[in-house]
C-alpha cells in the first residue's frame, strides 16, 4: 500500500497545475466562461460583492497564477495519497 500512496501523491502534485488550468485559474487570470468564473461570480455574489482573501477562491487562483507553494504541495500530495489508498483498499473488498 506505501507504492500506492507514493503513486497517488506524485500524480496529484503533477496533475495539479494543469487541473487548475484547466477548471480557469491561469497566469492570466481567471478565464471568461470557466469553473473558475461561476466559482467567483457566485462567491462575489455570496458575499455582497467581492472575494475575500483567503477563500476558496482566491487561494485557488493565487496557485493558478504563481504556482502551488510547498505547503500546498504536501497537502495536495496528503490528499492523492489519501484517494489512492482507498482506492486500493476498496477495489480489494471482496465483500
Amino acid at each position: 500500500m506505501a507504492f500506492t500512496a507514493i503513486l497517488g501523491a506524485a500524480g496529484a502534485i503533477a496533475a495539479a497545475p494543469a487541473l487548475l488550468t484547466a477548471a480557469g485559474f491561469t497566469g492570466a487570470g481567471i478565464a471568461a466562461g470557466s469553473v473558475a468564473s461561476w466559482m467567483m461570480s457566485t462567491t462575489a455574489v455570496a458575499s455582497g460583492g467581492g472575494v475575500a482573501a483567503g477563500s476558496a477562491v482566491a487561494v485557488l487562483q493565487s496557485a493558478g497564477a504563481a504556482g502551488i507553494s510547498m505547503a500546498g504541495q504536501a497537502v495536495v500530495g496528503a490528499v492523492g495519497a489519501a484517494m489512492a489508498t482507498a482506492a486500493s483498499m476498496a477495489s480489494n473488498c471482496t465483500g
